[in-house]
């Protein structure tokens, strides 16, 4: 049953998830899914769907919280706007197709995937790996190919490809600025996505809770949405300002 308790919880990891996305460019889904996981198990404990409800509502929240800090990107001019019709399309499709066979997949199975997408994220921050500028975006065929394998995994732990996307453009020599403003741009085409291909592929699943449309519970989407939306355009400022101290 709902209660303040719950929905301030959602609230307070809503605004950590919104600042994280303008801060870095991703999506906040690594935040998102657990909550959401979280709160089904308090609202719907045996729901066998859990993992895909989580990573539908995931990318719902995500499609409102990546437009606010794509708009606040593309006002400080930090979207390489040549690079999104290459590698959005591809991005779009690899979504689409990963969303489209997580109806068959295990629910434990995705909780295990993102478990270890999670730790590889983990390491990654921890260690501070950051991919030499060693080349320059490949071409057009590259970058679909990059884009698809992306949005397909993106798809399956519910995030907007942002931790993937920013170390790729990194490595091909865009700026900081420039790769978090671009991500943020491409995240926000596999949010919406994800959030239509969740719906769909959940569209005729029967003993979803109420509330759910698809593979999307949006009572949840809702309210972490309005923190996330909030304080998106803060961590885009608050990234902005560092990075013109390097």
């Amino acid at each position: 049953m709902w209660d303040s308790t719950l929905i301030i919880a959602l609230l307070l990891m809503g605004c950590v998830a919104g600042f994280l996305a303008g801060l870095l460019g991703i999506g906040g889904g690594m935040v998102v899914v657990p909550v959401v996981l979280w709160v089904l198990h308090h609202l719907a404990p045996t729901n066998m769907h859990s993992q895909q409800l989580a990573l539908g509502t995931s990318f719902a929240v995500m499609s409102l919280t990546m437009l606010a800090s794509m708009v606040a990107q593309y006002r400080r001019h930090n979207i390489r706007m040549d690079v999104l019709p290459k590698m959005a399309p591809a991005l779009i499709g690899g979504a689409l197709l990963g969303a489209s066979v997580t109806r068959f997949l295990p629910s434990r199975g995705l909780q295990l995937f993102f478990i270890v997408f999670a730790y590889v994220m983990a390491v990654q921050a921890l260690t501070n790996y950051k991919p030499k500028a060693t080349r320059h975006l490949p071409d057009t065929a590259g970058m679909a190919g990059a884009g698809g394998a992306i949005g397909c995994i993106a798809s399956w732990v519910g995030v907007g490809g942002g931790g993937m996307l920013v170390p790729f453009f990194l490595y091909c020599n865009v700026s900081i600025r420039q790769a978090i403003g671009t991500s943020t741009a491409l995240g926000w085409c596999v949010a919406v996505t994800g959030t239509l291909g969740y719906v769909m592929t959940g569209w005729t699943v029967s003993g979803l809770p109420t509330g759910s449309v698809g593979f999307c519970y949006w009572p949840v989407a809702a309210v972490m949405a309005l923190a996330t939306v909030s304080l998106a355009p803060v961590g885009v400022r608050v990234g902005s300002g560092c990075h013109k101290m390097y």
